[in-house]
């Protein structure tokens, strides 16, 4: 399977910018959900609304740049002489980290049983953070013993913890996959977003191919067919992969607009396919609405075309920006975040497992109307400043 794109192995750092404010909006509204008396637009809308404001959109903005790393994270091992099945190797180990730590992180959110366990949850995921640095770390030594040690250390330190832990009334459950938590539906988008971009070999509308496939995948799974067909049953439970699976390629798509150096586009031309792009998503988010209606929660077409097309849009802005206009002083704030996402997505988990575990309490009023909102923007910015902490400290965590 060859790749047929030219795309540069540098940084862009309009990119880095999306990803580093998904990352700040991300925690910002994590903390806000707590907050109460604050905008209905301020907050995930219900399953049934069909509705959607830009709370909705933090979790597909995720996958759309996830999307639009693929193509380089591709191109870039192959350039280093990557064959085929390192490559698939490396897709594999990425995809099944994100499972195994979607399933952590879910699995220690609800259903534990702490006496069965013999230690409190707090303590059971801070060991379990613990254990991700040391195996995701970014070594900046010279011993490769030391370091293969160390990530040794860790993955037994997750095998124990996984072992240890109880679920249910009596304790007898075991660690299972309740959902696959944000990072896990990640982890599965990111794989098959992978195969189909190989498979088309990078080609354009190949990769189109793939998107309006994922679409048809989800009709065919929420139709009537479920009913007789074992095979359209078993696509109706995968009809959320599909989706976010379709947000990812919408991200491939848009990096091909602006990046692939083997079509020799004008920049303006570029511009045009990603406003056309948007314009498609949107027109064809509108059609279907009112079979599907908008939903996050359902992981519906038009919720996911629309996030996909106001994130081309986004992306479209940030690239004239920065890295037409230069204008990019101020993207330094967010390149130690954008640098390292996974490590600012957990700080958030390790803060508050800690306060538990030291039975220590943000006051009422930092959950109440505006003051709340106040202190969730805080809180994020704090966050953001923790990871340029930590990377002093050398730890930088990558799948």
């Amino acid at each position: 399977m060859a790749i047929h794109n030219a795309l540069t192995t540098q940084r862009i750092l309009s990119i880095d910018a999306l990803r580093g404010i998904t990352i700040l909006v991300m925690i910002f509204v994590n903390e806000l959900a707590g907050v109460q008396g604050i905008p209905i637009w301020m907050k995930h809308m219900p399953a049934d609304a069909d509705a959607m404001t830009f709370v909705d959109m933090v979790f597909p903005a995720f996958l759309f740049i996830v999307g639009m790393s693929i193509p380089f994270a591709i191109n870039n091992r192959l350039s280093k002489g990557d064959n085929m099945w390192q490559l698939q190797l490396h897709i594999l180990v990425r995809t099944i980290g994100l499972l195994v730590l979607g399933v952590f992180m879910v699995n220690a959110e609800g259903g534990y049983n702490e006496q069965a366990m013999g230690m409190p949850i707090a303590l059971w995921s801070l060991l379990f953070y613990a254990g991700v640095i040391l195996v995701w770390n970014v070594y900046t030594f010279q011993s490769n013993v030391l370091r293969w040690v160390l990530r040794g250390i860790g993955l037994v330190l997750v095998v124990v913890l996984a072992y240890l832990y109880r679920g249910g009334e009596d304790g007898s459950q075991t660690m299972t996959p309740q959902w696959w938590g944000i990072l896990g539906l990640i982890g599965w988008a990111y794989l098959i977003t992978c195969i189909i971009y190989q498979l088309a070999g990078g080609r354009l509308l190949l990769v189109l191919s793939g998107l309006a496939v994922s679409i048809v995948f989800y009709i065919v799974g929420k139709s009537d067919a479920t009913e007789s067909s074992p095979v359209a049953a078993w696509m109706s439970g995968q009809t959320g992969h599909a989706i976010h699976t379709a947000i990812a390629l919408c991200g491939v798509m848009v990096s091909l607009f602006f990046f692939d150096q083997k079509k020799k586009q004008e920049t303006r031309v570029r511009f045009i396919l990603a406003f056309v792009f948007a314009g498609i998503l949107f027109g064809v988010g509108y059609i279907l609405r009112p079979y599907y209606t908008i939903s996050k929660i359902y992981a519906t077409p038009t919720w996911a075309l629309y996030s996909a097309a106001v994130c081309t849009l986004l992306f479209a802005f940030l690239y004239g920006l920065i890295d037409l206009r230069k204008v990019s002083g101020w993207t330094s704030f967010f390149k130690p975040a954008a640098s390292n996402p996974l490590l600012t997505y957990i700080i958030p988990y390790i803060v508050y497992a800690l306060m538990h575990l030291l039975h220590i309490h943000w006051p009422e009023q930092f959950y109440q109307g505006i003051t709340g909102i106040i202190w969730s923007a805080v809180y994020a910015v704090i966050v953001m400043v923790i990871v340029v902490g930590l990377n002093r400290l050398k730890i930088r965590l990558q799948l």
